[in-house]
């Protein structure tokens, strides 16, 4: 429970600062172009608020408020927030609304096309000013760290599918496309998936690896096992109290040398194998014989202290859990190189790195309408597993700053309902000389939240298939 407090707290932190800010751009821009605004609320409020300045406790404090035309305000459903401008046809007013009032000079549909477009724009052109802002703020206060290729002392793992284009195991990836790779990093995968030659280190000799026409589905590449992976021993960090490993004898220190006589080098080979007994009990058909021979195994593990090797067998849970945790400090003891920067320095770094986000985040939206990309979809719950089960300010504001990319990237998109929705009508009327009527825009509006609240329920029931429901099948077991 613990942990999912602080998790859910950080997600409504970088989520309220990132909504405020958005909402921030569309207001201060409508407020420098003498358009009016209605209401400015963090969250949406359908039938009661949080706070308004338009409470009546709160303007006997602050009378000042009473008069002000805006309404400031904290709503009670988290999934976003809103500013009611008047003039515009959104999702708080309809074209009946737009023609009950006579046109004023303040009116958002009175103003010239590039004065709205700024407006409409302004939400997305904050998110990307905070994604920088904070990335500088980040290079500056922490720096980086980086994983140099040529510190990996045994290379890297690759699955069948890289090992098929070329890859073996042991290779170290040091250039794509004649550039040199920084460091190690999740983003190797997208630029690989991209690229047209990848040049390793193989046996002190540089090869360069022809990657196939058109590239590979990052969506492939990031299934388990995934394309390349960092070696690590099968090295037992502990062993959970009357799990299947504790029962059979395994111990703390331990290193699993097999399974049933196959070799299990890395992590990975063994997680494989419990896998493939996995899909064996869960296929359709399996009987009672072919799931319990699937459950029982030999594991020969090494003893640290002796180095010997002992042969155990175990039957494994009905989840085919082992019940062990991996000692990854192997990763930990690479040789890291920390970067530190100045503050004019940490500028144009904090940029690149936002650059860069932005690039892979935009890439990766060809999948969205993928059936793997659709799978992938997630709602808050999905987003609340990126921040660490601890505070850390170095995470924290590392997953807002692309959080922030994201909000950006997504309101852009041509979707009627979000900012890029709007923005196509304007330069539609830009190009046409002829603003759309308030009628037709709220056919549109409706569309477009007809479209954002499938999403939104696609969303929830993926994380509810995703996470929820394994955790109450675990409830259940």
């Amino acid at each position: 429970m613990d942990i999912i407090f602080i998790k859910a707290i950080q997600l409504i932190c970088s989520l309220s600062l990132l909504v405020f800010l958005h909402e921030g751009g569309h207001f201060l821009f409508a407020k420098f172009s003498g358009v009016k605004v209605e209401k400015f609320y963090l969250f949406f409020n359908p039938y009661f608020h949080l706070f308004s300045t338009r409470d009546k406790w709160f303007t006997r404090l602050f009378p000042y408020f009473k008069d002000n035309e805006t309404e400031y305000g904290i709503g009670w459903l988290p999934l976003g927030g809103y500013v009611s401008i008047v003039g515009m046809v959104d999702e708080t007013k309809g074209a009946d609304d737009i023609a009950k009032r006579e046109p004023q000079e303040s009116d958002f549909n009175q103003k010239p096309v590039w004065r709205r477009f700024l407006i409409m724009a302004g939400g997305v052109m904050f998110n990307i000013i905070a994604a920088l802002v904070i990335y500088t703020a980040i290079m500056f206060t922490w720096g980086k760290e980086i994983i140099p290729m040529r510190n990996l002392p045994n290379g890297l793992n690759f699955n069948k599918v890289a090992q098929t284009v070329g890859f073996k195991n042991g290779d170290t990836p040091i250039r794509i496309d004649g550039k040199d790779i920084e460091g190690f990093s999740n983003a190797i995968l997208m630029d690989i998936s991209e690229a047209n030659v990848v040049t390793v280190l193989r046996n002190n000799k540089e090869v360069d690896i022809h990657m196939p026409k058109g590239g590979i589905s990052l969506l492939d590449m990031q299934k388990f096992p995934t394309f390349l992976s960092l070696p690590v021993k099968p090295c037992i960090k502990n062993v959970l109290e009357n799990s299947p490993a504790d029962i059979a004898g395994i111990r703390k220190g331990e290193t699993i040398l097999s399974i049933d006589g196959k070799a299990t080098p890395d992590i990975t080979d063994v997680t494989m194998e419990l896998a493939r007994r996995r899909d064996i009990i869960n296929a359709e058909g399996c009987n009672a014989e072919d799931s319990l021979r699937a459950l029982n195994l030999t594991i020969a593990v090494l003893q640290p202290k002796s180095q010997m090797n002992d042969t155990l067998t175990l039957e494994l849970t009905p989840e085919v859990k082992l019940g062990v945790e991996w000692d990854m400090s192997s990763i930990e003891e690479i040789n890291k190189e920390h970067i530190s920067f100045t503050f004019l320095q940490s500028i144009p770094e904090g940029c690149t790195q936002a650059w860069k986000t932005i690039s892979n985040y935009v890439i990766s939206l060809k999948y969205l309408f993928s059936k793997e990309g659709v799978q992938q979809v997630g709602s808050f719950i999905t987003i609340g597993d990126l921040f660490p089960e601890t505070w850390n300010w170095l995470n924290f504001w590392s997953i807002t700053a692309f959080l922030s990319i994201i909000l950006a990237v997504m309101n852009v998109l041509p979707i009627p309902g979000l900012d890029g929705g709007h923005i196509m009508m304007l330069i539609y009327e830009g190009i046409f000389r002829k603003q759309p009527s308030p009628k037709v825009l709220e056919i549109i509006e409706k569309a477009g939240l007809f479209i954002l609240f499938a999403l939104m329920i696609l969303a929830f029931c993926n994380d509810f298939i995703n996470k929820m429901f394994p955790w109450l099948m675990g409830l259940l077991n």
